[in-house]
């Protein structure tokens, strides 16, 4: 990342954020399932509940994970666990019981002990269903604390380190 966005240093106080310069930023699609709602997964209004687009997300993740060649169970026995410490959902259109949506999985990687992944879930037309932001860190499994470096062990494990932004 080079440049400071410096205008809501000045609005706010706070200090200044950084925005990644052009030549920093990589345009990578998305590793996409698609998933069609089932009738668990439906609230008293007919239409689907929270914690599934919550499920349909971590679907996707697992599915993003094998497809980039990690072995869950090998990072099990090594003692590492992936974890989920904050999620964001963000609703714009009903799903019903019986629709197909596609689910994307995109890793947003940084310097620090956490990592973001973000998901679309969109009708096959490209209606934009609801959007998921997950904050996430690798555990280790002994010491019960987020490994410093996450990037590292997901890259050391992949054999198509790319699906997982790296």
């Amino acid at each position: 990342m080079t440049g400071f966005d410096t205008s809501r240093h000045a609005r706010r106080g706070g200090p200044p954020r950084m925005q990644p310069a052009m030549s920093d930023i990589i345009a990578v699609t998305p590793f996409q399932v698609r998933v069609t709602v089932r009738l668990s997964d439906l609230d008293p209004q007919l239409h689907v509940n929270g914690a599934a687009y919550v499920q349909f997300t971590d679907h996707a993740r697992f599915a993003c994970v094998e497809a980039a060649g990690v072995s869950v169970e090998a990072l099990l026995a090594d003692r590492f666990g992936p974890v989920n410490l904050e999620t964001t959902t963000r609703y714009h259109h009903e799903l019903r019981i019986g629709d197909t949506v596609d689910v994307t999985c995109s890793w947003i990687w940084g310097a620090g002990r956490t990592y973001r992944v973000t998901h679309e879930l969109r009708l096959p037309n490209g209606t934009l269903a609801a959007e998921v932001e997950q904050l996430s860190g690798m555990l280790d499994l002994e010491t019960r604390r987020l490994i410093a470096d996450p990037a590292e062990q997901w890259r050391s494990r992949a054999t198509a380190p790319e699906l997982l932004g790296l």
